[in-house]
């Protein structure tokens, strides 16, 4: 699937806000927090690969290049008087990713020892999967995780809450 980059990070932050209001609902008089992660390199969508055969494929692609990851963060604050309505929020990160050029032996050990099969991209940067870049460009280091934490903070401060 080929993606608009541009279009990515508000599609995506538009969706996490809407998942999110229907968990908020289940949950109602709760503060509510979600996110959400799409990944895209040359314009095409990076899924979690679900298999030791797809991490190595998907590395080899993103092998040498640069990998866009758009991280939604969205909050549902609960109504703070009767008959009010649920406040919600949402903010989207960019985070860009270069890669090492990396051989077939590199990305057989990585995925050996870490198998990130669950992560979008194949790989972990919380773990080993650091080791694959040459860089990483962002403005909320946390995002590339999956939940930008100064963003989310940012947004717990625009709804009233103190957060140091």
């Amino acid at each position: 699937m080929r993606v608009h980059e541009g279009d990515a990070g508000e599609d995506l932050a538009d969706g996490a806000a809407h998942k999110l209001v229907g968990v908020a609902a289940r949950h109602p008089g709760h503060w509510t927090i979600g996110s959400d992660q799409v990944a895209a390199c040359e314009g095409d969508i990076l899924h979690k690969p679900g298999s030791r055969t797809a991490q190595i494929a998907q590395l080899h692609r993103l092998s040498g290049r640069e990998a866009r990851f758009h991280t939604a963060v969205a909050l549902v604050v609960p109504p703070l008087r009767p008959g009010a309505r649920a406040r919600a929020r949402h903010a989207t990160v960019l985070t860009r990713v270069r890669f090492r050029t990396l051989d077939d032996g590199t990305i057989a050990r990585y995925a050996d020892a870490e198998p990130a099969v669950d992560c979008c991209g194949g790989f972990r940067c919380e773990g080993l999967g650091i080791a694959l870049f040459d860089a990483v460009r962002g403005s909320d280091p946390t995002a590339l995780e999956g939940l930008p934490l100064m963003a989310t903070a940012r947004l717990l401060r625009a709804a009233g809450l103190a957060v140091p």
